[in-house]
């Protein structure tokens, strides 16, 4: 016996189940028919119907019809909205905010739509037979019809986005409205299906908020006192290392004419495959003529290695960013070549805090922004590996999915603690950055690490896992809080001068640990990283706060 609506009134009718292009649809059970019809008031059942009528009446535009199908399909198991996500994040700053709360709103909404609303409510879907064929959908879904699961991720996902960043929420609504209709167009849902699910995903994506704040503005780079360094008008004096490679902004200018334009006098080295930065230091340092500053061109692997030797040579460093992220030069006061430029002319500087690496009770290791051990530095191992022939963003984007999807956890002791985790982040300063990997300081002279355990523990540790390393601290946050999962929390996170890593993989494997973006991979299936806040480690070329 099978329920459905007609014109607000209820009917019995007898069928059976049968293939999708007779034009049948597998019948929901009586209890839950009923269930529908004795909550849902009379003049809802009278609008649905009304609004189906008038829907399938409409003239049949064969453009349009498919266009709805297949963007209903797109919409399936939320695969579209996961590609928006991960495009907004992506583009970082407030897209890449949305992108966190849209997705963990979205996980939020779908659950309650679908575990919950569904078994609570349920209902028989429209009628297959009404609905125009050139608009049914390949196949048609037999869960309940209250609420419309498509609904509620849609306007989960765009109102969190919205709540972060405006102008992406307003791009985002006309396609979360077209995404809902199209429940509508295909006879997959009535009204009422697709205004609850739509109030639904709204209400999840507000709640959150109030849970976990929206992202305030970020908080003021303290970057310390400033101290008076070598002034180098026309760079005499000056050693710079440039990697050509780095970054891949096609309007930076090319470094050697840049640099011999607006520092002619300054010795400038070209890096090639097989140069030791160190090494070549160490000779100029040697030399009749040696250098008093020591430069660098290039991105945040570059930085790490010449300021070791800097800081080896007792000497300071200005850094050009010219590499992808540049969060350190960003954070000294070097935003920009010009920035450099006019630090290094003028003799502005502050004195910094580092870190310091060792491995297996190895040299010590100069580390700018962070050291990790985990799923994090098999990420770097797999980008670097494809970024030359396809470029940083979209070899960032596949290394995400490959080793999202195949991480395994490491059992870890860090500082004598037991646990089993996914990843260990230890930043130099404590940071603002909402990311599992934190990379922007909050100051440069505070003299601690910032310490993030992704753990791998609890109920759903892999989704957990992978939700807090690809959209970060909040998401995970979110997360944590659905009642039921919430044990222990999934990122921990706290403050030390020096903090000691012992990492053991299940099988052997290497254990890959990185710094600054370089990547080594340690035989033997176990290491020992230890990690130490050297503060005021090394002088630094930069402007001051209101010269930035």
């Amino acid at each position: 016996m099978r329920l459905f609506r007609t014109g607000g009134d209820r009917q019995v009718v007898s069928r059976r189940t049968s293939r999708l292009e007779k034009g049948t649809v597998a019948l929901a059970r009586p209890s839950v028919a009923l269930r529908r019809v004795r909550l849902l008031p009379r003049w809802v059942r009278r609008l649905d119907s009304l609004a189906a009528q008038r829907i399938n009446g409409h003239r049949h535009l064969p453009e349009l019809d498919g266009a709805l199908a297949r963007l209903s399909h797109r919409a399936d198991r939320s695969r579209l909205w996961f590609q928006i996500g991960t495009l907004l994040y992506l583009m970082g700053g407030a897209p890449r905010r949305g992108a966190v709360r849209g997705i963990g709103s979205l996980i939020v909404g779908s659950a309650l739509a679908n575990l919950v609303g569904k078994r609570l409510f349920g209902g028989d879907r429209p009628l297959l037979k009404d609905v125009p064929v050139p608009r049914r959908l390949r196949k048609t879904p037999t869960s309940g019809s209250f609420p419309s699961g498509h609904s509620a991720s849609a306007a989960a996902f765009v109102t969190g986005v919205a709540l972060e960043s405006g102008r992406s929420g307003a791009v985002l609504a006309p396609l979360g409205a077209a995404v809902a209709y199209s429940r509508l167009h295909t006879g997959a849902h009535w009204l009422s299906d697709v205004i609850g699910g739509g109030a639904l995903g709204a209400a999840v994506a507000v709640v959150g908020r109030m849970l976990v704040p929206a992202h305030p503005r970020p908080e003021p780079t303290h970057r310390g006192a400033m101290i008076e360094l070598a002034a180098l008008p026309d760079g005499a004096g000056a050693l710079i290392f440039a990697n050509p490679a780095s970054g891949i902004d096609p309007l930076r200018p090319e470094p050697a004419s840049f640099l011999a334009k607006e520092l002619p006098s300054a010795a400038v080295h070209l890096l090639e495959d097989g140069d030791d930065i160190a090494h070549l230091v160490r000779d100029a340092v040697a030399s009749d003529n040696p250098p008093h500053v020591i430069g660098v061109w290039g991105g945040d692997g570059t930085v790490a290695n010449t300021a070791d030797a800097a800081r080896r040579a007792h000497l300071p460093l200005v850094i050009f960013p010219g590499g992808t992220f540049n969060h350190f030069a960003r954070t000294a006061g070097a935003a920009t070549l010009d920035d450099a430029v006019r630090a290094l002319m003028t003799g502005a500087g502050r004195r910094v805090d580092v870190a310091e690496l060792a491995i297996d009770g190895g040299r010590p290791m100069t580390v700018m922004n962070v050291a990790s051990v985990g799923v994090y530095p098999g990420f770097v191992a797999e980008r670097e590996e494809m970024e030359g022939a396809l470029g940083k963003p979209v070899a960032t984007l596949i290394a995400a999915i490959r080793v999202l999807a195949r991480a395994r956890t490491l059992s870890v002791r860090v500082d004598g603690q037991a646990a089993r985790v996914w990843s260990v982040a230890v930043a130099a300063g404590q940071n603002s950055s909402a990311s599992m990997v934190p990379l922007q300081r909050r100051r440069l002279d505070d003299g601690v690490l910032d310490v993030r355990v992704l753990h791998a523990r609890g109920r759903m540790p892999r989704l957990r896992g992978l939700v807090a390393l690809a959209f970060g601290v909040r998401a995970s946050a979110l997360l944590d809080r659905v009642p039921g999962r919430a044990e222990l929390a999934t990122i921990e996170a706290f403050t030390a001068q020096e903090v000691r890593i012992e990492a053991r993989t299940s099988s052997g494997e290497p254990v890959h640990v990185a710094h600054d973006g370089e990547v080594s991979a340690l035989d033997g299936g176990a290491a020992v990283a230890t990690v130490r806040i050297v503060p005021g480690g090394l002088d630094v070329y930069g402007l001051a706060d209101d010269d930035g």
